[in-house]
């Protein structure tokens, strides 16, 4: 079965990582590419690795507090420790109803100056920007030790048609 193809203006890389350090590392790398008013929507089973990769971000980025998951706060905001952006961290699981829901965190408003990071926001928030960063994060399922993770980094619209994603698997 062949993947289908990328959408236009779309960048994309996939990694196999085979260890929450490796996740967090990913994240660190990540972070480098990220400014203020980059949207990254983080996709992927329970378990799989999304609040570990966005605790890397946020070590990338220099940002204060613990980055947890923000399950039943829905949102966190983690100011920066320099002088780059904040990190917004969402978790949309509980939201249901796409942006209508998502309004009432005004993202929209903090985009601009922050790094925001949706979990589980397929679907919910596209609408956001054109140009965002959707990472897929495969797991094995069922009950298995198995720590192996196969990343999907795709960036779409303007800002990611010619970004190098491959440096993310250095």
């Amino acid at each position: 079965m062949e993947a289908p193809a990328a959408p236009h203006d779309a960048a994309e890389t996939e990694l196999t990582v085979t260890s929450p350090e490796q996740m967090r590392e990913l994240g660190r790398r990540l972070a480098k590419l990220l400014r203020a008013g980059d949207l990254v929507m983080l996709n992927g089973e329970l378990g799989a690795g999304k609040t570990t990769l966005t605790r890397g971000l946020g070590e990338g980025l220099g940002v204060r507090g613990a980055v947890t998951s923000p399950t039943f706060v829905i949102a966190r905001v983690h100011p920066s420790l320099a002088d780059g952006p904040a990190l917004v961290h969402v978790d949309a699981y509980r939201l249901g109803g796409g942006l209508d829901e998502m309004e009432d965190l005004d993202l929209d408003v903090s985009l601009p100056e922050s790094v925001v990071v949706v979990e589980w926001g397929e679907g919910k928030v596209e609408e956001l920007t054109d140009d965002r960063l959707h990472v897929v994060i495969h797991r094995a399922v069922g009950d298995t030790a198995d720590e192996v993770r196969h990343v999907t980094v795709t960036g779409l619209g303007r800002r990611w048609a010619a970004a190098d994603l491959s440096v993310l698997s250095a």
